[in-house]
């Protein structure tokens, strides 16, 4: 076999903590071949980005490289001195980073920071680093990139932002490219068109790359091999198409399972543990009265007469039943935010009404409807588990307010027992209590948010996004609790998503957003196999799906 480009033996990362030296990475081996793309998938906290900032050599200053070789083209990146590697990042070696606004300079202009690269690295002077910055931000097919040199990221959409990111990544050319999560938090279409652009522009400058992700979905249809991290060890490699077809171990299993696939239901993603514990899927109930009625809603940003007025929400109608879970799904910018804003009374609407419960609370300002007795009968759980609780509060306290705040009755022992009987309903270890959000894994912060939200037995639960910062596992958990939560308390679903598979295993009825407006609304399974619209066509085209396994054809689930 040829000399790898990155070769990557018995890497060894300590990490030095109050609590001791936490071993981070433990004797990974690796190596990527030239104009090969290496895949390393596996859950948060398995060393998949620890492994690739070694290699950057950018490691926090706790973190310590104590044993391993890493070899790039030749030279021992674990040998040279940091002045040497400076020269190598950006010029042989590149990175897209996982949240695209963070890296960012916030204050500088995009076109202005891709310069700034190429000039770090003697790829332009200042004379020509502009014409040379347009030329890599039309090459990331941004739209009119010789405007859009000039503005700042806060006015660019996520999907825009990673563009740039790429743009900055790939603008000295490098031999290898390092991507880290490059799609979280983007919906399926943008996700495509910026892993296919990666995937364009890698063949064109005939480059090497390591694409990490969590979504064994896009590591299946972009990746050559894949490497499956446990813990910071290799558990697994393989070419994509054998691994996925013929998994060897218990750990890449799980993984596979939990990855939702067109035809499977919530149970299906479980272990097989958890599964045969679970209780049977319960029999669909007939909806009952209407719980939620929208009606013409419209949301407008700007002032009406001026150029810079956008219509956010375009006269949107929809009605959820009691004990009926609604999907609104579509890409970033669709409104799909600024609606379930508006219901739950976050944002006060331009136009229409909003009925829930029997009475019109959009003509309640929303200043004013945190007060409302109708404000606990309405929740929701937002899409970031560790930003939407209080850093300085434990999760007693996260859960314990709602009812401090809106059942004045209670006294402090009946509050304490409810709040122990929240945990027990979501799953949340009572040891857990006292530990605030840093301590807590993903799963649990997100418990944690659950609990809160159901703390004062809601009849509308708003979803904004409540899984997608989650690993496939303990999505699979939380989807199996949500459903779980619905039958056991009766309440209906707002449930907002850009991923279809997911919508599709809790919602009964599916609802299509583009542009502000529904293109297209109908029963779940009918919509998902039989859809009437080229937009939501084009939805479903881009999801990303994994093979089909020995592993789930022998379980009986659906492959």
């Amino acid at each position: 076999m040829a000399i790898p480009l990155l070769d990557v033996q018995r890497l060894t990362v300590d990490f030095t903590t109050r609590k001791g030296i936490v071993r981070a990475i433990d004797a990974v081996s690796l190596f990527v071949a030239k104009g090969e793309t290496l895949g390393i998938v596996g859950e948060s906290g398995s060393g998949k980005s620890v492994t690739s900032y070694a290699v950057m050599k950018i490691l926090d200053r706790a973190g310590k490289i104590t044993n391993g070789k890493i070899t790039y083209n030749g030279m021992s990146l674990h040998k040279i001195a940091e002045s040497d590697m400076r020269d190598v990042r950006g010029r042989e070696i590149s990175m897209i980073f996982q949240n695209p606004r963070a890296a960012l300079n916030p204050i500088r202009k995009i076109g202005k920071q891709v310069a700034d690269v190429l000039i770090q690295h003697n790829q332009a002077t200042r004379a020509n680093a502009r014409e040379k910055a347009i030329e890599m931000l039309k090459a990331v097919k941004i739209a009119d990139a010789e405007q859009r040199f000039h503005a700042y990221p806060f006015e660019l959409s996520g999907g825009m932002c990673q563009r740039v990111i790429i743009a900055i990544a790939l603008a000295c050319r490098p031999q290898l490219l390092i991507a880290d999560e490059p799609t979280t938090g983007l919906d399926v279409t943008t996700q495509k068109a910026v892993m296919d652009l990666i995937v364009e522009l890698t063949a064109r400058f005939s480059m090497s790359t390591i694409l990490i992700t969590h979504d064994l979905g896009l590591a299946a249809a972009y990746c050559d091999r894949l490497m499956v991290m446990e813990k910071g060890r290799v558990v697994e490699q393989n070419a994509s198409t054998v691994l996925f077809q013929s998994p060897q171990k218990d750990y890449t299993k799980k993984l596979l399972r939990a990855t939702p696939r067109r035809d499977s239901n919530v149970r299906d993603l479980l272990p097989d543990a958890m599964r045969d514990k679970a209780d049977s899927l319960p029999q669909s109930i007939p909806p009952g009265p209407p719980v939620l009625t929208v009606s013409h809603l419209k949301k407008g940003f700007g002032k009406p007469e001026s150029k810079s007025y956008h219509l956010a929400v375009r006269d949107l109608s929809f009605t959820i039943r009691q004990g009926e879970s609604l999907g609104l799904v579509g890409e970033s910018g669709c409104g799909k935010s600024t609606t379930s804003a508006m219901v739950m009374r976050l944002l006060d609407a331009t136009d229409g009404h909003i009925e829930f419960l029997g009475q019109d609370i959009s003509s309640i300002p929303a200043s004013q409807f945190a007060s409302h007795p109708l404000r606990g009968k309405l929740q929701m759980v937002f899409q970031d588990p560790t930003d939407s609780l209080n850093p300085r509060w434990s999760a007693e306290r996260s859960i314990e307010d709602p009812l401090k705040q809106l059942s004045k009755g209670l006294g402090k022992a009946e509050r304490k027992a409810r709040v122990v009987e929240l945990a027990g309903l979501v799953g949340l270890p009572t040891h857990l209590l006292d530990r605030f959000p840093h301590q807590l894994s993903g799963g649990q912060k997100a418990r944690v948010g659950i609990a809160r939200a159901v703390a004062l037995d809601p009849q509308l639960l708003i979803l904004d996004e409540p899984t997608a910062a989650l690993d496939v596992s303990v999505q699979a958990v939380i989807l199996n609790l949500l459903e779980d939560l619905k039958h056991r308390l009766g309440m209906s679903y707002l449930f907002i998503s850009h991923d279809l598979n997911v919508v599709r295993l809790l919602c009964d009825r599916i609802i299509v957003m583009q542009q502000g407006e529904v293109v297209e609304e109908g029963d779940a399974r009918t919509i998902m196999d039989y859809p009437e619209t080229d937009y939501t066509r084009s939805l479903l085209a881009a999801i990303p799906h994994p093979p089909a396994s020995e592993t789930n054809t022998h379980s009986g689930a659906p492959a």
